[in-house]
């Protein structure tokens, strides 16, 4: 393994991309508490070291550090400043793949983020770009990390004949498609893909590999990512007792978008009905989705006078991305809305 790089050396290689997370965190006590620790303390540098002795000698590693926080902390700029260091790396004939170490807790921005900027150029290359991290910091006994990083660099520098180009997400032994991350628990293991279409990493399963490949064939060309500041999207919850006040609040503030995660099929209060309309009246755009963290919202499915976008089977947290997106590139494409560019990257066949 060589994690060193002479910028005259002309061989392939694979780029380990740092942003810190759990996989990077120390715990004050690692054997009575990991749960109390602090993320983005290691260098992606060391955690390479940590499994060297378990890494193939022949591959040739690469290691960048963007950043080093705790993923509860993400910023649209850092997500920008990995969107573009992805691309360029992408583009870089030497670059064989790209595995990226992340906080676990929103990672599934980043995948959804990631698959939507660049997921067909990585189809179109062949080349893999593999998002992993750990429920566990670094130093905890029964740490995953370690594992889960040795997983994300064999399957990134797997044989192309096993799998197409894309981008993915590897936890726990098992391999998703990045865009359908959702960390669904606080602690288990494979909280992040959870509730994803997976496959084991050792026998990959063949249903799986089809959705795969009907995914990227449906999906459409990939966004530009935004070169200033991000459209101003929000979430906001319905609940019991919901008030229109900071639903008001924020229109009054100028924001773009708002993802409206819903009760149920994405019902909202019906305090929030005639805020929301007027919303509509000047130009906000609204996503339906829903609170439950699962399954399909539609566009027909509730009957209150709203003519929202629907979120299909994006969580709130990854429609909002999606929608930042979309705005981003009706900006720029006066012959699109944003509704067709939402649609581009989120309305795909359902496969069962």
């Amino acid at each position: 393994m060589s994690t060193n790089r002479n910028p005259l050396e002309q061989s392939p290689y694979i780029l380990v991309i740092g942003l810190g997370g759990t996989i990077a965190g120390l715990a004050a006590n690692p054997g009575l508490s990991p749960s109390n620790y602090k993320a983005g303390e290691l260098e992606v540098e060391t955690l390479l070291k940590k499994v060297e002795e378990a890494i193939p000698g022949d591959l040739k590693l690469v290691s960048q550090q963007l950043a080093n926080i705790d993923s509860r902390d993400l910023s649209e700029e850092l997500l920008t400043l990995l969107g573009n260091t992805v691309k360029e790396s992408l583009n870089n004939p030497d670059v064989q793949g790209i595995v990226i170490t992340h906080g676990t807790d929103t990672v599934e921005e980043t995948g959804f983020f990631l698959s939507a900027i660049c997921g067909k150029l990585a189809e179109k290359l062949g080349k893999r770009v593999v998002l992993t991290g750990a429920m566990l910091p670094a130093n905890a006994p029964q740490a995953d990390g370690p594992l889960n990083l040795l997983d994300a660099l064999k399957w990134v520098s797997s044989p192309p004949e096993n799998c197409p180009g894309g981008v993915f997400a590897v936890f726990a032994g098992r391999v998703c498609l990045a865009r359908d991350l959702s960390k669904r628990h606080t602690s288990a293991f494979n909280a992040p893909l959870m509730d994803a279409p997976c496959s084991p990493l050792g026998l990959i399963n063949p249903s799986w590999l089809s959705r795969l490949k009907a995914v990227e064939a449906a999906s459409g060309e990939d966004m530009p990512i935004p070169k200033q500041q991000w459209p101003w999207v929000e979430i906001l919850t319905s609940h019991a007792g919901a008030r229109a006040q900071a639903l008001e609040s924020l229109l009054d503030l100028g924001v773009e978008g708002l993802i409206l995660a819903g009760t149920g099929f994405g019902g909202v209060h019906k305090a929030w009905l005639a805020s929301l309309q007027q919303a509509e009246v000047k130009g906000v755009a609204v996503v339906r989705a829903s609170r439950t963290g699962a399954g399909v919202v539609q566009g027909d499915a509730m009957d209150d006078g709203l003519h929202c976008v629907s979120s299909g089977t994006l969580s709130s947290p990854r429609a909002r991305i999606a929608l930042q997106l979309a705005l981003n590139a009706a900006k720029a494409d006066k012959s699109l809305t944003w509704q067709d560019f939402f649609a581009r990257i989120t309305v795909l066949p359902e496969f069962r």
